[in-house]
Order: structure tokens, then C-alpha cells, then sequence
């Protein structure tokens, strides 16, 4: 089989330069371009220069539809907005979309699982294999668990990070509403403050702190009477999602039938 050809949207930022990396860096793989908006200066760099490394001969562009019609997937950790209309187009195309972005609403959510009525889509929070174990061992722990364990996930990330809870937080949330066999979006306590009463039964309680340059912490704390425990993942280096985004890409070149997919579906937990 020939190279799979990888497009990264929004190329310049910090994660888009590690994925542009993790591509060049992957055999089988292919840069295939970038994607900045038009206004970004970006436009018309070589896309492995703008990543620290030597020209590769693609640029960065501010075409999706064109560069989408020449790829096999798509990386695509950018934004809600831009999410779903990559969605759209990866859908047209039938190639494989690869979703890191967070903060998505339940229309953007809506959409994606429309668009994966024809692409082939692997969406995550978190794309790392340790989080994602993490997420599985949640999962257990609280079906193992009984009420008299209280559910508390802690995460923190750099100072620049946007939305809150993060995605990771919020996919170990539903791996432990899972085990649990709750809804969890009505069973959530978000941070506290003032007089809150005491806690509700059953709720699993999220906090979000930022800071510093903090790549992500997370936390799962089961507090019951007289003892505690604590599941933790501290990711030290962004470059272990971008790894498991080209692998999720390269699996979902393979799987050959469209939908939307989790990264625990590519790494077979």
C-alpha cells in the first residue's frame, strides 16, 4: 500500500507543528500540506520548515477543499467551528478525519456524527495510550465501586488553554458515569464556591486548574470512608498525541467502513 498522504489543519499553531513533525517522522506517511486562515502569515511557508525541520516540498495553504481532495486524512486539532466544516468536506472527500479539538457543543457533536455517516472519523479527547488506559481503568474502578465512593477529577493545563472542563476530563468523567451506569450530565458538579451545601449524592465533581506551561495533569479521585485512591496521568510532552493522531489516521485508512470511532476503537482496549 502507498504512503498514507496526512493534511494537518491549523498548521501553525503548537500542536499543528507537532503533528507536522510526528507525519514526517512516521514511515508510510506523507505531509500532504497545511491549513491556516487566509489572514495567517503562515500562508505559502513550507510546511516542514514552519515545523523546525527541512523543506518538504508543501506548503501551507488556506484551501481546505483543495488539499482535502488530494489527501487521505486529515489531523484536525483547531477549533469547534472549524471542526465542523472540516467534517463536511472530509465527509465529501470519504477520507479518514482525525478530531483532537475540544469544547464542542451538542450541535458540533450532531454534525460530526452526521458527517461520519460517510467519512471515516476518530475523535478523542485525548489521543495518548496511557490516558486512554487511564479512561479503561476509570471505568472499572468505579463499576467496582459503590456509592460510598465519591468521584472527584482534578486537570490542570497551561495558561493559554481555552476551554474548561478539558476534553480529557471530560471523557474520564464518562468513562466513570459509565461504570456507574449514570448520565452524566446529570450527575455533575462543576468546581464550587461559597455556600454549596453538602455534596450531592452520586455526582462526579470536576476542577480545572491552569497555569504555566503545563501539557496536562489528570486526576481520578475515589474518596470513600477512611481511604482514597488516585488514578494519575501527566503527559510531559505534547508529541504523544500527535503520535497517536497519525496512528489513528493509519488505522482508520484500514478500517475501510465510515463512522465515528474512539481512540480506544484503534488501540483495541
Amino acid at each position: 500500500m502507498s504512503d498514507i498522504k496526512i493534511a494537518v489543519m491549523g498548521a501553525a499553531g503548537r500542536m499543528g507543528r507537532e503533528l507536522i513533525r510526528a507525519v514526517i517522522a512516521q514511515h508510510g506517511c506523507t505531509v500532504s500540506g497545511g491549513i491556516e486562515p487566509a489572514s495567517s502569515a503562515a500562508i505559502g511557508q513550507d510546511v516542514g520548515t514552519l515545523a523546525g525541520l527541512g523543506p518538504v516540498g508543501v506548503t501551507v495553504s488556506s484551501d481546505a477543499l483543495e488539499l482535502i481532495a488530494r489527501s487521505d486524512a486529515i489531523l484536525d486539532f483547531t477549533s469547534p467551528a472549524a471542526t465542523v466544516e472540516f467534517a463536511g468536506l472530509a465527509a465529501n472527500a470519504r477520507i479518514v478525519h482525525v478530531i483532537g479539538t475540544t469544547g464542542l457543543s451538542e450541535s458540533d457533536e450532531a454534525a460530526i456524527v452526521a458527517a461520519g455517516r460517510h467519512a471515516t472519523i476518530v475523535k478523542a479527547g485525548n489521543m495518548s495510550l496511557g490516558v486512554n488506559l487511564l479512561a479503561a481503568i476509570t471505568r472499572k474502578v468505579a463499576e467496582a465501586l459503590d456509592q460510598d465512593f465519591d468521584i472527584e477529577i482534578v486537570e490542570m493545563h497551561h495558561k493559554h488553554k481555552v476551554d474548561a472542563p478539558s476534553g480529557t476530563a471530560l471523557m474520564l468523567g464518562n468513562a466513570a458515569a459509565a461504570g456507574r451506569e449514570v448520565n452524566l450530565k446529570e450527575h455533575t458538579a462543576h468546581s464550587r464556591h461559597g455556600h454549596t451545601g453538602s455534596r450531592r449524592p452520586g455526582d462526579i465533581g470536576f476542577v480545572s486548574l491552569r497555569g504555566g506551561d503545563v501539557v496536562g495533569d489528570h486526576t481520578v479521585i475515589f474518596a470513600g470512608p477512611g481511604e482514597r485512591i488516585e488514578l494519575t496521568h501527566r503527559a510531559t510532552d505534547r508529541s504523544i498525541f500527535a503520535r497517536g493522531a497519525v496512528k489513528a489516521a493509519m488505522w482508520g485508512r484500514g478500517k475501510g467502513s465510515p463512522g465515528v470511532y474512539a481512540m480506544t476503537d484503534v488501540l483495541g482496549l
